[in-house]
């Protein structure tokens, strides 16, 4: 599967939903690549048992599978209608008696509070993104590397660069262009909002 960048996730969530929609054979497995394992996550922290988590994602994505039609990209993302799904589908496992019986679930009250809920789907997402930016940084060349430190960690401007380095300032205004363009590239599946 491809990594996504975050300024082609869009695109390709666009792209990923009219595929399921056409029922394409490859469609749902790379849904699930992409959001198996968040929407994991997010009922595990609402429910609180794995084995019943388990369970839930594979309901969620057969209820996604099945209602792709109703999905509107005008209404958001195709990554935030599938969680909501899953925290729908926990939700309702909470409600009902089996649910009840489950220890250490998220707590009543927060189950039907929508800003929460976005909130972790949301922290989710962030997450995903972060893990996919450390990746992208390691493919990096060690100079690539160094050089987006020394701009993003330290805050240092291109001519403190050149002093600390003791290069001339083109040279030093070339390597974080490249710098750039790398992370950018490695990012590109993620979208705009990645780099």
């Amino acid at each position: 599967m491809q990594h996504l960048t975050l300024s082609n996730r869009a695109e390709d969530d666009a792209e990923l939903a009219r595929r399921l929609k056409n029922h394409g054979p490859r469609a749902m497995a790379e849904l699930y690549d992409r959001y198996g394992r968040l929407a994991y996550f997010l009922i595990y922290r609402i429910v609180g048992d794995q084995s019943a988590a388990e369970d839930m994602v594979q309901e969620t994505f057969l209820r996604v599978w099945n209602n792709i039609q109703s999905f509107d990209e005008e209404r958001g993302p195709l990554g935030r209608w599938v969680l909501s799904s899953a925290r729908n589908r926990a939700i309702d496992y909470l409600r009902s008696w089996e649910g009840r019986m489950t220890r250490g679930a998220l707590p009543i009250h927060e189950w039907d509070q929508p800003s929460a809920a976005a909130d972790v789907e949301d922290e989710l997402l962030n997450a995903d993104l972060v893990k996919a930016l450390r990746g992208a940084m390691a493919r990096l060349s060690e100079r690539q590397q160094a050089i987006l430190n020394l701009a993003y960690v330290e805050g240092l401007t291109q001519m403190q660069m050149a002093e600390r380095l003791k290069r001339p300032l083109g040279t030093v205004k070339t390597w974080v262009r490249a710098a750039l363009q790398a992370l950018r590239a490695e990012m590109a599946p993620y979208g705009e909002r990645a780099v």
